[in-house]
């Protein structure tokens, strides 16, 4: 068998052709490349014979087959004893999924392969921006980022998109770059670098799409975000300050004494979502993450996990349970979703069984309430209970069963003397109420929440009230106070 010779021919100007490459080309006595339309070629000497592979993208309507193609092409050509000599744009290595392919193929049938490096694209881009590379230059495949629905690379560094070939690709790296980064964000896009018509273009993010210029050689360079934002860096900086030379506090932290910490940030988290109050979100879910890479990083410390095994877990537990998005199951509506995800967690619970030696009927195996978290709050934890139950059947019948319940645990708290008696009816009749919220489809926890704050607040403009006309709350009447508290709630309603 022959030998596959893969050369580089460059970003296009025929003066970067390396001496090998030169070679290659001149003295083979015919050479495919992957398309004609480039300029290196019009520099090369007449009595090279050019065979170009533009047919298969004329006639493959499927782009994502275009490469398959060729490389399948090549690999029967090289199988030839004189071989093939196989040119490409730029560096075979850089960004050229046919080659890719080629070296698989090459491999599993035996065949010699050869690459002769170029000059990739990379270079003059450089050299167009004026950048060095080695800041953490990121480089990136544009149509993979446009299938994307979050970039595949942080904002902390440069980026460079390659292949935005045409005006789709834009709008598609657009999307997906916003994402991440704001509309009016300053890129940069590159047409014909390596070539003499090289023209770098500095605009917005939003406009990328809109430029006349786009072309098979154009690029886009993304440059970073003002502020250290990444979520490396936040690694960073929580390593540090558990690192000798870091915060005496943090390092003596362990996952015990962060435990008042996370349900504090957790609570606080929850208030600024009942205020709707966008600004607090925003500073609330930045401490509450603080908490959870905290933790992560005491566990680097111990040597239990890192934050990628906890990350690696998530994003698997994601695509498992929601094969309706990632895999072939369909599910048409919210309830079909909720359906799919119980039938999911029950083959996870039925595996881990299986791992554990355990059966279903095992008395030791795990319960259906047992994964309900004992420290959540008590009204979340009793709707948890009574969902799981009803999972299984274990419900009334229709709304009419929770709403008798309450009349009669109403009627057993009254009928009692005793006061633990009472207390244990106390807690039957919030039981109650909170199965018939469930049937309502209210949540017990957040209604609950959500009255606290507007018994507050209405009771802060009581107090606001009385100051208002000189009067001590303590010296007056339940009837005074009950006009007061009647005018803030018509004042909130107007609101």
């Amino acid at each position: 068998m022959g030998i596959i010779t893969i050369v580089g021919l460059g970003p296009g100007d025929p003066g970067d052709l390396s001496r090998a490459a030169w070679e290659a080309l001149t003295s083979a006595p015919e050479v495919w490349v992957r398309t004609a339309r480039h300029p290196t070629l019009s520099g090369l000497p007449a009595s090279v014979k050019l065979q170009s592979f533009d047919d298969v993208y004329e006639t493959t309507p499927d782009f994502a087959q275009v490469y398959g193609s060729i490389s399948e092409r090549v690999l029967e050509l090289g199988a030839r004893p004189e071989g093939v000599v196989f040119a490409v744009p730029g560096h075979p290595l850089v960004a050229e999924r046919s080659v890719q392919l080629i070296r698989v193929g090459a491999a599993e049938r035996g065949l010699t392969l050869r690459v002769i490096a170029g000059l990739s694209f990379i270079e003059p881009t450089l050299t167009a921006l004026g950048v060095d590379a080695l800041p953490g230059l990121q480089i990136v495949d544009g149509i993979d980022v446009g299938a994307l629905h979050h970039p595949n690379f942080h904002a902390d560094l440069p980026a460079l998109v390659a292949q935005v070939y045409s005006a789709e690709i834009a709008s598609q790296v657009k999307l997906t770059l916003m994402n991440q980064y704001p509309d009016e964000h300053p890129v940069q896009l590159i047409h014909g670098a390596g070539t003499a018509d090289v023209r770098v273009e500095s605009l917005a993010l939003y406009e990328i799409d809109r430029s006349p210029h786009i072309a098979h050689l154009t690029s886009l360079y993304v440059t970073p975000l003002p502020r250290r934002s990444s979520f490396e860096a936040l690694q960073e900086i929580i390593a540090h300050l558990r690192a000798p030379e870091g915060c005496p506090w943090d390092r003596k932290q362990t996952h015990l004494t962060l435990r008042r910490h996370l349900l504090e940030e957790a609570h606080e988290t929850l208030h600024a979502l009942d205020l709707e109050d966008v600004d607090k979100m925003r500073e609330e879910f930045g401490d509450l993450l603080l908490q959870i890479v905290l933790h992560a990083q005491v566990a680097i410390d111990e040597g239990e996990f890192t934050m990628q095994d906890v990350i690696a877990e998530l994003n698997a537990k994601l695509i498992r349970r929601h094969p309706h998005v990632f895999g072939d199951v369909v599910a048409e509506n919210a309830e079909a979703v909720v359906t799919t995800w119980e039938a999911v967690k029950a083959a996870e619970r039925e595996a881990q069984r299986a791992t554990d030696g355990q059966s279903a009927a095992d008395p030791q195996a795990e319960g259906l309430l047992d994964s309900v978290p004992p420290g959540l709050p008590a009204l979340a934890q009793a709707e948890l209970y009574q969902k799981r139950a009803a999972k299984v059947g274990f419900d009334w019948p229709d709304i009419s069963g929770p709403r008798a319940k309450v009349s009669e645990e109403i009627a057993e708290i009254e009928a009692e003397a005793d006061p633990d008696s009472r207390g244990r009816e106390m807690g039957d009749l919030l039981f109650s109420v909170v199965n018939w919220a469930r049937w309502l489809k209210v949540d017990p926890e957040t209604a609950l929440r959500e009255s606290n704050l507007r018994f507050a607040r209405r009771f802060r403009q009581v107090e606001l009230a009385a100051a208002t006309a000189g009067r001590d709350l303590h010296a007056m009447t339940l009837a005074e106070l009950d006009a007061l508290w009647d005018e803030a709630k018509r004042v909130e309603r107007g609101a």
